[in-house]
């Protein structure tokens, strides 16, 4: 695996024993626990026997402690070694989403040693292998799980309340989107039902003004049938009820016959 993802790895590794040998004793880091978003890092340089140093961090959120270092070519994941005091340890290595660095998560065992040991060397991290001294690592460690733990633990808390306004927000959003649904479909309601008022009650205006055009025309019929009703035949219609001249009240033509004398 070593040889198909990082060529020249195999020889590094096998010349690491012999080159830190050869290279002058590290000088301890100064271990500054720095909190950061999500946890808390320390920041560490590695240095080659042509001083060249490489850059990486031990990072760490409570729950564990990974090595994070720049590596381009990088593989998406390894399982490689890391020595301490010339003895192996093999980790798990991810590429990081950024493309540019990679993380060793490093298991128990090798933060034990880390912690324990005098010296830590790499050998496939750089054109040359690297080391750095421990000492100090054990409080350095201690402190950087500690800060790590409060960090992330503040940050789920801050998550936490964050999702839950979101929630809250996205909630009253969806109560005030149904609210004004319900308010508009009871308003529509209203409107479909005073329309439904307003043609009921022209529909009876318009029943009634035909029952009373009906009346209307069936007393013209019944007057109309009563004057048509009344004897005819006369000449001058005197008995015809619609004359009202009172000088045509009295007909001597029609004046009864006198009474006999006996």
């Amino acid at each position: 695996m070593i040889k198909t993802f990082w060529p020249g790895v195999a020889l590094a590794a096998l010349l690491v024993q012999p080159a830190v040998a050869a290279t002058p004793r590290a000088q301890a880091p100064a271990w500054v626990v720095v909190p950061g978003q999500q946890g808390c890092r320390t920041d560490i340089e590695l240095t080659g026997m042509s001083g060249k140093g490489v850059a990486a961090a031990l990072v760490s959120d409570g729950d564990g402690v990974n090595l994070v270092f720049p590596k381009a070519d990088a593989p998406e994941q390894a399982f490689l070694p890391i020595r301490v005091d010339h003895k192996p340890y093999s980790n798990l290595v991810l590429k990081l989403a950024d493309g540019r660095s990679a993380a060793i998560q490093l298991s128990d065992e090798a933060l034990n040693a880390l912690r324990k040991g005098g010296a830590l060397q790499i050998g496939w991290l750089a054109d040359e292998p690297v080391q750095i001294a421990l000492a100090g690592s054990d409080q350095a460690i201690s402190d950087l799980r500690t800060c790590g733990a409060q960090v992330a633990e503040r940050y789920r808390a801050k998550e936490s309340a964050r999702m839950a306004a979101a929630a809250k927000a996205e909630a009253d959003t969806r109560a005030q989107a149904v609210a004004d649904e319900q308010l508009a479909a009871a308003k529509a309601q209203k409107a479909a039902a005073e329309a439904e008022r307003e043609r009921a009650s022209a529909e009876a205006d318009r029943l009634r003004a035909e029952a009373d055009a009906a009346r209307d025309r069936a007393e013209q019929q019944q007057v109309r049938a009563e004057t048509d009703s009344y004897p005819r035949g006369y000449r001058d219609d005197a008995y015809d009820p619609r004359r009202q001249d009172p000088d045509d009240a009295y007909d001597p033509r029609y004046a009864p016959y006198p009474y006999r004398r006996w």
